[in-house]
């Protein structure tokens, strides 16, 4: 089984809404895994959809409900469930970041042994984790 790449919530709606904003690399990430089927995210990522299409910080005219199967469906993505594991990872002392979801979503790549595509700069600081921007 090939390995798993993790993208954080705002590289999915790059991908959507804006792919000019991926890096180079992280574009060619995501095409690769594309093609392997090997896309994943963390579900926290379609809270946080949720909570930015409700709020009005991203395109309100298509349903979150549709927006998200349609980033599911186009990306062949696995969603990964937060597991005790998981959520007990995420408060682990190496974490300088104070946000839950980017937490969550961390450690489900560090618990999976996965790269994470992202352009948090906190994350790409946290020492155990691998980054793909």
């Amino acid at each position: 089984m090939q390995m798993q790449i993790i993208c954080d919530t705002h590289i999915l709606i790059f991908w959507q809404d804006d792919p000019k904003r991926l890096s180079n690399t992280a574009q060619a990430a995501i095409e690769t895994a594309l093609h392997d089927k090997t896309l994943a995210c963390s579900d926290i990522s379609f809270w946080e959809i949720a909570m930015l299409i409700h709020s009005g910080r991203l395109r309100n005219d298509i349903s979150p409900v549709q927006y998200m199967a349609d980033l599911c469906l186009a990306l062949s993505l696995t969603v990964l469930p937060i597991t005790p594991e998981i959520a007990s990872l995420s408060q682990g002392d190496f974490f300088h970041h104070k946000d839950p979801a980017d937490r969550l979503i961390a450690a489900t790549a560090i618990y999976h042994n996965a790269p994470l595509i992202t352009a948090d700069n906190k994350l790409k600081s946290l020492e155990p984790l691998t980054v793909i921007w």
